[in-house]
């Protein structure tokens, strides 16, 4: 399932805000429209915009002084690493006298090669008919393939695997309901959507085997930002003695970020809440909103995290330096 085309010099993406109901794709002129785009989830996962800024970096920056898109783009989101990850890595290959389009195109391929790898790394650690929980969305649609937290699901239907997915609606933006359960619909993997808040009657009925989320960031001692709601879905998990795997490429795991506590928390327009996907508003306009787009959970909480470098078990603080030791 595509979210990105780049042929000829133009940039595409799919409308990502406008699913399940309408496939539209919309094409990125300038700096601007790529910031729109990545600020208001047309394009959306870390990976993803992580692919979509190297692009519109390639498109839209000025090779002899990069930084000023970069420093324009990275503020769209400041939460998802993979943005000012893929965007220093476009201003560095501008420095060396690379050809900016062809960096992107290998940031593109080397995502299609971790999400891979992520996959399978996953799948080796579920059995055929197990019963897993999904929060927010994590599969191609925020990727390049596959994806991460859906990674093993999808790859998993191609080898046989009979999974029955419970897939959470996640608020604010409904993207459990929106596009998780679109993705393993339209690939034909068993899925039933629930409300954020039946997460702990499915797990008391022990229908779930294993919680399978991605990441936007990873803190060097484990922590991690998830959409709002992983944590209390983690907590849940750990009362009920089920796996909770964090998935997501190497990139996603910031070096420089200690703990959780340094990780910048978005906070997004209350009226994604009130009245963005009803047709009418469900509160008063003056009705004051908290809309944090996601939540830190605690390194204690996790089971393992999935990277392409393989499964990283506790203690974090120790195991997530290592995948870096070669470099």
């Amino acid at each position: 399932m595509e979210n990105l085309r780049y042929e000829n010099s133009v940039l595409k993406v799919l409308d990502q805000r406008l699913l399940p109901n309408t496939e539209k794709w919309i094409e990125i002129k300038n700096k601007e429209d790529a910031f729109e785009a990545i600020s208001t989830l047309a394009v959306r996962g870390a990976p993803a915009i992580g692919i979509f800024a190297a692009y519109s970096m390639a498109l839209f920056a000025d090779p002899k002084n990069p930084e000023k898109v970069k420093e324009y783009l990275d503020a769209s989101r400041p939460t998802a690493v993979n943005l000012s990850w893929a965007t220093t890595r476009m201003v560095n290959a501008a420095k060396d006298g690379k050809n900016l389009i062809e960096e992107a195109k290998a940031i593109e391929s080397e995502d299609r090669e971790m999400c891979c790898k992520i996959s399978e790394y996953g799948l080796s650690l579920l059995k055929d008919g197990d019963g897993i929980l999904t929060h927010c969305n994590a599969g191609e649609l925020a990727t390049s393939r596959y994806g991460t937290g859906l990674g093993p699901l999808l790859l998993g239907k191609e080898k046989g695997y009979n999974f029955h997915v419970f897939s959470d609606e996640t608020r604010p933006l409904l993207q459990g309901a929106r596009l998780t359960s679109y993705e393993l619909q339209k690939a034909g993997v068993d899925v039933t959507l629930i409300c954020d808040n039946m997460a702990s009657l499915v797990m008391k009925k022990g229908l779930i085997q294993a919680v399978l989320v991605g990441c936007d960031r990873v803190a060097m001692n484990g922590d991690a930002a998830n959409k709002i709601g992983t944590s209390g879905v983690a907590i849940l998990a750990k009362y009920y003695n089920i796996p909770f795997y964090v998935l997501g490429p190497t990139s996603t795991i910031d070096r420089n970020c200690a703990t959780g506590e340094d990780i910048v928390i978005e906070e997004r327009n209350g009226n994604e809440i009130k009245s963005l996907y009803f047709e009418k508003p469900t509160a008063l306009a003056e009705t004051k909103c908290f809309n944090p787009a996601f939540d830190v959970t605690d390194h204690s909480l996790i089971t393992a995290i999935i990277t392409d470098r393989g499964i990283v078990r506790a203690p974090y603080d120790v195991n997530l330096k290592k995948l870096f030791s070669e470099e």
